[in-house]
């Protein structure tokens, strides 16, 4: 089944502690391109992340947005700073001496000195975030690649479409070639009459020049390796793997036996039909850039 390049999932998994939310969008490109953009506290798993969408997506550039939320106080904690604490205690306790002074220091006067209590950020458990992360971010790239797979659908039923469009034109072309030079030796013979009048006429230098203007024209090659592609095409679209890179090569060789036939042809109905060629092959290229 092909796959277009163009797609779209999301999933997201929600706990009493936590929430996370994995979105992908791609578009056209010859190589995969993964761009994540995610918090901080995610950035551990970048890697392992990477690996995953790389067993669902071969082609593409995608967007990958993580969004984290943390439910359990932002992820931080506070924290009691007790050898802080006793080095404040002491101090006012020597003061009190070196000065005379009554020592009434409570515990919450003491609770409000700087850095006696702080906030702290609380680092996860790595396995535990990785498994409530890693659900969500299959079930978006399963998504991601149904999309994928529908508008690839779509895009097989429009090249088969072409491809029956350009083997018209070939037959076009295959029934118009003898039409030509059966043409050419008529005007050719009408030619000779009026130039020579009534001598005879010497049927074998027609038959000569006919044999010429015939090897000159000829396209049978160009219109069977024209089929020979149609067929391959029709062939690869049913693969899985590498679809958009060998129909890509074979629409190039496509478009040269088109050239081809166009260069050989003095005949209007030909040339027509090779300058249709050239431009639904044009169309299958532009078509083939989005499959994966």
């Amino acid at each position: 089944m092909i796959k277009s390049m163009t797609g779209f999932g999301r999933a997201e998994a929600v706990s009493r502690e936590r929430k996370v939310s994995v979105e992908l969008k791609s578009v056209n490109h010859r190589y995969l391109d993964l761009n994540i953009k995610m918090p901080k506290r995610l950035s551990y798993f970048e890697g392992e992340i990477r690996n995953v969408m790389k067993t669902y997506i071969r082609r593409g550039k995608v967007d990958v947005f993580i969004t984290y939320e943390d439910y359990t106080m932002g992820g931080m904690a506070l924290k009691y700073n007790a050898e802080l604490a006793k080095e404040y205690l002491g101090y006012l306790n020597q003061m009190s001496e070196e000065l005379g002074i009554e020592n009434d220091i409570r515990v919450s006067t003491l609770s409000r000195y700087p850095d006696v209590f702080t906030m702290e950020e609380q680092a996860p458990d790595e396995e535990e975030l990785w498994n409530f992360l890693e659900g969500p971010l299959h079930e978006a790239c399963r998504k991601f690649v149904e999309t994928r797979e529908r508008e690839g659908a779509n895009l097989k039923q429009d090249l088969l479409e072409k491809l029956n469009g350009l083997e018209e034109k070939v037959d076009i072309v295959e029934k118009r070639s003898p039409e030509v030079v059966k043409a050419y030796r008529e005007k050719l013979e009408a030619k000779m009459h009026e130039l020579l009048e009534d001598n005879q006429i010497d049927d074998s230098r027609i038959a000569a020049e006919v044999i010429l203007f015939s090897d000159k024209i000829c396209n049978d090659e160009e219109t069977v390796r024209l089929r020979s592609h149609i067929h391959g095409m029709r062939k690869i679209l049913d693969e899985n793997e590498g679809v958009g890179r060998k129909m890509d090569f074979m629409s190039q060789e496509m478009n040269r036996e088109a050239n081809t036939i166009l260069s050989k042809s003095n005949d209007l109905t030909v040339s027509n039909a090779a300058i249709d060629l050239k431009t639904e092959i044009e169309k299958i290229r532009e078509q083939i850039q989005n499959i994966e």
